[in-house]
């Protein structure tokens, strides 16, 4: 019998409904109504029904020949298929008891459950239970693309199956060839749990490339991205520090909004390192805890041990718009060494300089009320010592500000008045040129401005009085235990706006001139018997030559009497607004000396201050170039430089570097790259929708810091990345500087399975925390729909 066409399938398809099934009760009454069946705008159709609707679908059936019952058995042969909303059924014979749901399938059967396939000879299922039993099936799972083949697939309902003496991989199957995948995973019993999204091996066997290299008697793997319980990859590493390296972490999936890590990592130069992080997460607060503990580490005969906790809590609101907020961000280790021989550990544990602070902040309208504590952990090393920065035992600030007032009839002022009080501290203090380190200190600091406006210009005053009182716990220069000083400042910020139509390169733009005059005016004050606590030189830098200060914190108001101008330049694309380039120039001139410095610093006599160059250009969407330069007109040298250029063609592909100077103290170059290797052999890759390239493709990656005045590198990562489709793998060199003398080096090796696991070391992180703009090659993806799978 030929085929039937399209048209008498669908008929063929309708009368078996209408013989074997029934419409839903909800569909015949809506159809019975006078009135018109109401829409709903949807964006996406139901991946699945309620289970009352779900029971009252009907079955179509589709065949060259098709007899039986409308309540008994039906039997459909050639062509055989049997659909309903959820799953289908195709072979070359099928058999479905209307009644019981018990089917039959025979010849070449297919079924496809929610979009995963399962092909074979024979199986029996049935449609109301979803149980039932394949034999000698191949399947393919939609969610990651995974497939395999097994002896016996057992159907358990409510989306769960096992399959026995199956394989298991995400390489791909060529039809109709041996299907030989570059990784599998082999197993006696493997469970498929899609409503956890999550995988159970029992007794299984991990191959790459034909050779077993991972037996676990248990091993859980995921389906999907969703979180769940088990035994994470372990992590492979060799460095110069400790030796081989490895870790085996496991994931306990304790609640939506709490999870636990625990990280047990063996040394073999040093012993056993045990690290957790635990998670939460609430309406009103989250934060994370990871604490170290490694006992009797033979690199320094003694116990190691560190924390770290984050947390930020929303108390609630007390009346209104009124809130508080808490935070707390303490970081310890337990000596001085840990930063140096632990630096893969959490970045605010591998600092000599560990912040610990606890604040609460409290809004009502115009007020911001602060209460904090803020301390340091500094470790000190004999060779290198620091200076310990202040602790602040508590600090108390109050802020009352308000927007667009008036001022002797003018409206459009802003005012803002803060205060502030803090005790500080500081742990083993030397006294310097007679000051005492500990001390109080109380400081009000009000200030009004007001933007004057107009298309092409602006002209701006500020008004500023900074008031400071002291009380120490020792003399000061004055012989006295309390001082205190206050300053007024006021600064004038101009600036215009011009603009015309241009045209370069066969390109149209709008061109801008943007001059800049920035005054200020404060008068000098002796403050050199006053202490420091939190003082120091701004950066030359764009923001710092229109500021009023020249010291950034509270301490060190500087007399500066000067005029800064500025100029700039812009292309804008006219059609898109991007900016092609910026061009800036800004050059202070001091109208009287400097006096006020800090501690142990001179008086700036010096009536021109450096020039500030700037340029930025991105002619081309690829390509874009930074540079930033300190020149000094006089000695006719740049104190400080920076260029850098960046080109990133298309996905995958980039290419950075940049070269700092500053001047008698460091020459640096540093370059990042991520590239494909086949596009400089001249093979140019073709890009697949979930990858990089394609399959087979070799990819160079890095970055390197060199010190051109030392003649050696200072800090390096680098390595290569093969993208094979279904697995990637890493190998990559780190070198990281410690000190003048000393570096970690570490050789990590990394394999991913896709859609299954990572094992191997943590050269990912590394090379997403090292090289910018670095994209990962197995992007993720939105999650797959069994319609995409439908037939």
């Amino acid at each position: 019998m030929p085929e039937p066409t399209r048209l008498v399938r669908a008929m063929q398809g309708v009368m078996a409904c209408l013989a074997i099934g029934t419409l839903p009760a909800a569909w015949a009454q809506t159809a019975a109504e006078e009135s018109p069946l109401p829409l709903r705008v949807g964006t996406s159709l139901l991946e699945q029904l309620p289970q009352d609707v779900r029971k009252q679908t009907p079955t179509f059936v589709f065949g060259e020949q098709i007899e039986g019952k409308t309540d008994g058995v039906t039997v459909i042969e050639g062509e055989a298929e049997l659909r309903r909303h959820d799953a289908v059924i195709r072979g070359d014979r099928i058999e479905y008891d209307n009644a019981s749901g018990e089917t039959k399938a025979q010849g070449r059967v297919l079924v496809n459950k929610q979009g995963d396939r399962f092909q074979g000879p024979e199986l029996q299922y049935n449609t109301n239970t979803e149980k039932g039993h394949f034999q000698e099936p191949t399947y393919e799972l939609l969610r990651n693309d995974a497939r395999g083949d097994a002896s016996r697939v057992e159907f358990l309902g409510d989306g769960k199956a096992e399959v026995y003496n199956g394989r298991y991989s995400t390489c791909p199957r060529p039809p109709g060839a041996t299907w030989n995948p570059d990784w599998l995973l082999r197993a006696e019993r493997i469970e498929l749990d899609n409503v956890e999204e999550v995988g159970a091996a029992h007794s299984g066997v991990l191959e790459f490339k034909g050779v077993p290299f991972l037996a676990m008697p248990y091993l859980t793997f995921p389906l999907s991205d969703k979180r769940k319980s088990g035994v994470l990859p372990p992590s492979v590493s060799v460095d110069s520090v400790s030796g081989f390296s490895v870790t085996a972490p496991y994931y306990l999936n304790l609640a939506p909004n709490y999870d636990l890590t625990l990280e047990p990592t063996y040394m073999a130069k040093r012993g056993v390192d045990l690290t957790g992080e635990f998670r939460y997460l609430q309406p009103n607060y989250l934060g994370q805890v990871r604490a170290s503990y490694m006992p009797s580490d033979s690199l320094r005969d003694m116990d190691r041990w560190a924390y770290s906790w984050q947390h930020s809590q929303n108390v609630g609101q007390i009346t209104g718009s009124d809130s508080l907020r808490v935070g707390v961000n303490l970081n310890r280790v337990g000596d001085d060494n840990y930063w140096s021989d632990f630096p893969r550990a959490l970045r605010s544990l591998t600092s000599r300089l560990l912040r610990n602070d606890a604040v609460a902040v409290w809004r009502q309208g115009p007020w911001v009320a602060n209460v904090g504590a803020y301390t340091y952990q500094t470790l000190q090393l004999d060779d290198s010592p620091i200076t310990p920065p202040y602790d602040q035992l508590p600090s108390t600030t109050l802020t009352y500000s308000q927007q667009d007032r008036s001022l002797l009839g003018m409206p459009g002022w802003d005012f803002t008045v803060q205060t502030n009080v803090t005790r500080f501290r500081r742990a083993n203090f030397v006294p310097t040129e007679g000051i005492q380190g500990n001390g109080e200190r109380a400081f009000v600091m009000a200030e009004a401005t007001r933007r004057w406006e107009a298309p092409g210009w602006y002209v701006q005053p500020k008004l500023r009085v900074h008031s400071a009182q002291y009380r120490m716990d020792d003399v000061l220069l004055g012989s006295s235990r309390s001082a205190s000083r206050t300053l007024p400042t006021l600064s004038v910020d101009s600036g215009m706006v011009f603009e015309r139509q241009a045209a370069y390169f066969g390109r149209n733009y709008l061109q801008t001139l943007e001059p800049r005059l920035f005054a200020t005016w404060t008068p000098y004050r002796d403050q050199s018997y006053l202490p420091n606590f939190d003082s120091a030189s701004r950066s030359f830098n764009w923001a710092a030559m229109f500021t009023e200060n020249a010291f950034g914190g509270n301490d060190r108001i500087s007399d500066t009497r000067a005029l800064t101008l500025g100029l700039s330049s812009r292309l804008i694309d006219p059609e898109s607004g991007a900016e092609i380039v910026r061009l800036g120039w800004a050059q202070r001139a001091l109208l009287k000396d400097q006096l006020v410095t800090l501690p142990g610093g001179s008086a700036v006599t010096e009536r021109l201050s450096d020039m500030l160059l700037t340029a930025r250009v991105q002619w081309d969407p690829l390509w874009a170039l930074d540079s930033t330069v300190q020149y000094n007109p006089k000695s006719r040298e740049s104190a400080r430089s920076t260029i850098g250029v960046r080109y990133t063609p298309g996905p995958y592909k980039v290419f950075s570097a940049a070269y700092r100077v500053q001047r008698e103290r460091s020459k640096q170059l540093d370059i990042g790259w991520q590239w494909p290797l086949s596009e400089l052999w001249g093979e140019a890759g073709k890009p697949v929708p979930n990858g990089a390239l394609g399959p087979g493709q070799w990819y160079a990656v890095g970055r390197l810091n060199y010190s051109v005045m030392e003649r050696k590198p200072v800090d390096v990562v680098a390595g290569f990345e093969y993208d094979a489709g279904c697995w990637v793998g890493r190998v990559v060199l780190e070198r990281l500087q410690l000190n003048t003398t000393s570096a970690n080096q570490r050789v990590l090796f990394q394999l991913e399975f896709s859609g299954f696991s990572r094992l191997g070391g943590s050269s990912l992180e590394a090379l997403k925390s090292h090289i910018p703009k670095y994209q990962y090659l197995r992007q993720e993806t939105l999650p797959a729909s069994r319609f995409e799978q439908y037939d």
